[in-house]
């Protein structure tokens, strides 16, 4: 089993920190974000996105939650994507909102705004990727109220909806998106998530 990664890319950050989390080591390999349009890496995935899973029968398996939901079933402890009925609901609900609501506009803005990426993003619009930047504040906004009254995104324990935050939090950075003044709960939330080892991973 191999995961085929990009460093420098949000999502397979987002597969590195869960693996930490659970403590599970996959060997990895690089590839730039040139060689994603390649025969070689269309023929594993026809999306031309990082990361895949490849596992050892050959079986590719490409997006980011599907691959984490792998790994969840092959070392459930600790439970990253919730426990129980209820708890894993939750944690499917903030997962999504996050990714929808955050996660997404801020992959926009940089998609449609950033000069590296003229050749992936064919054509860019930066009027779209503008909108997105307010969007994803907002978003932010939204997050500071709900966490007013939770430590993590689905209570008390710490979750893949807390990852892809982080992640995408620390990508408005590249993609020049200002975080809103005085969301005290969010930045109380960044303040301790980011410092948890796996954050470096």
């Amino acid at each position: 089993m191999k995961l085929i990664e990009t460093k420098t890319a949000p999502n397979p950050r987002r597969v590195r920190i869960f693996l930490h989390e659970k403590g599970v080591v996959i060997p990895t390999q690089q590839v730039e974000l040139s060689q994603l349009r390649t025969p070689e890496f269309s023929a594993m995935n026809g999306e031309q996105r990082v990361p895949i899973l490849v596992l050892d029968d050959g079986t590719v398996i490409a997006e980011t939650v599907a691959i984490c939901r792998y790994i969840e079933e092959l070392q459930p402890e600790p439970p990253l994507m919730g426990r129980g009925p209820a708890g894993r609901a939750m944690s499917e609900m903030w997962q999504r909102r996050i990714e929808l609501g955050v996660f997404a506009q801020v992959a926009h803005a940089f998609r449609h705004l950033h000069p590296s990426m003229v050749a992936l993003e064919a054509p860019q619009v930066a009027d779209w990727g503008q909108a997105n930047k307010t969007k994803a504040q907002d978003g932010l906004v939204r997050l500071d109220q709900h966490l007013a009254g939770h430590r993590f995104l689905c209570g008390d324990a710490y979750s893949i909806a807390d990852i892809t935050l982080l992640v995408a939090m620390d990508f408005m950075r590249p993609a020049r998106i200002a975080r809103p003044d005085g969301l005290a709960h969010l930045a109380r939330w960044y303040d301790e998530v980011s410092t948890r080892p796996s954050a470096g991973a």
